[in-house]
């Protein structure tokens, strides 16, 4: 981090870090450095940039600005957030336990099932809403807590401070997927992670116009490893979306209010909702947000009172809310976890854990709160009409 920042906040940390030395054309902005290669002095000369694989000038200042709003040491981009999960996943070896929390995004969950127990990996899902639950299903060969805060889709939330103290008195790594809370509403190494993962997809760019993963850690070894990790099995991500995506970070902290505000307007309408069973959203079960939270986010659950096709038409009936995939742009998006996002889990699994075919998942975006208000109203209105029709 440049050091005349290093103790600024936040805000001003997101405008001004990230930035290349300076090229002598004076640019206010980061350029974006295409190349694949570099011009070295003599053969093994690595005392700079040689080849993008390893370093680029884009994406390493993009990694600084993430290190520094997560408190961390090192970042590192990837192409995907799963191609950063892999690269957690391949610091275990065959034989070793990984603890997630049983609610997780599909495609994480699809990796480990699909993929890692192939390689001998064993996995055990928890409640992780309660510590002790982590405690209870650490075994002699547990090496890795995996752990969504709020979780995806139902915004559970896990205290981070006491997972990490049984993670250390156990040795074993804490990783934390701090996608939906972002580092300007909690900060999990703060807190005692070992490494905090992103789909920087998702708010950490927040235009729906990147694909990209983040890994960020304090400790040298560790990220020494995962370095090793990224650089041999590849998967960085390019200097055009490393450009993106350090764009994108100037203005997290003020979207973040915006997505937060918006959402708690349309928690407070879904709660008047007849038609409307159960609202899932940070701290409305009664419980403080833990943490040191400093805002809810801007994803809102809610289950209908309704069979799949009613439901189904209702994800259809919006105007500004998108049907789509993803989560965390500037734009309002609407989902069906159970047919989406979550579809690779099996349905008795996705029904156990409370993903029910009438499970609605809002990414509430930065738009004016009265223009979705109204338009969720005409949503409801229509299947309203359809319930009323049957």
């Amino acid at each position: 981090m440049d050091e005349h920042l290093k103790n600024k906040k936040l805000e001003t940390r997101a405008v001004h870090t990230g930035k290349v030395p300076e090229d002598a054309t004076g640019s206010v902005t980061t350029p974006i450095y295409p190349s694949s290669t570099y011009r070295v002095a003599f053969p093994g000369d690595e005392s700079g940039y040689v080849y993008s694989r390893w370093a680029n000038p884009t994406r390493n200042a993009a990694e600084r600005a993430l290190a520094s709003l997560e408190s961390g040491s090192k970042a590192y981009l990837f192409s995907s957030g799963l191609a950063a999960l892999h690269a957690v996943m391949s610091l275990l070896k065959s034989g070793d336990h990984v603890v997630a929390v049983d609610d997780l995004y599909g495609g994480t969950i699809r990796q480990f099932e699909k993929l890692w127990t192939k390689f001998g990996l064993e996995f055990s899902y928890i409640d992780g809403t309660d510590p002790e639950s982590f405690r209870k299903a650490t075994k002699p060969n547990t090496r890795l807590f995996w752990v969504e805060t709020p979780t995806n889709p139902l915004l559970k939330l896990v205290d981070i401070e006491e997972a990490a103290k049984i993670a250390k008195s156990n040795n074993i790594l804490l990783a934390v997927d701090n996608t939906f809370a972002t580092p300007y509403i909690q900060r999990p190494l703060e807190l005692g992670a070992d490494i905090v993962h992103h789909s920087a997809s998702k708010y950490l760019s927040g235009h729906c116009d990147v694909i990209a993963g983040v890994l960020v850690v304090r400790d040298e070894q560790l990220a020494e490893k995962i370095f090793f990790n990224q650089y041999a099995i590849g998967g960085q991500l390019n200097p055009f979306e490393s450009w993106l995506l350090l764009r994108g970070l100037k203005t997290l902290h003020v979207r973040m209010e915006r997505h937060s505000v918006n959402a708690m307007k349309l928690v407070e309408f879904l709660e008047t909702v007849d038609m409307v069973e159960k609202v899932y959203f940070p701290g409305l079960d009664g419980r403080s947000i833990p943490n040191k939270m400093t805002m809810p986010g801007g994803i809102v659950t809610f289950t209908l009172k309704a069979d799949f096709e009613t439901v189904k038409a209702f994800v259809m009936a919006t105007e500004i809310f998108i049907l789509a995939e993803s989560l965390g742009g500037v734009e309002s998006l609407i989902n069906h976890p159970a047919s989406m996002t979550h579809a690779s889990i099996p349905k008795e699994i996705r029904e156990k854990r409370g993903i029910s075919d009438s499970l609605v998942r809002l990414s509430v975006g930065i738009e004016n709160v009265d223009d979705l208000l109204i338009d969720l109203r005409r949503a409801f209105d229509a299947i309203r009409v359809r319930v009323k029709k049957s």
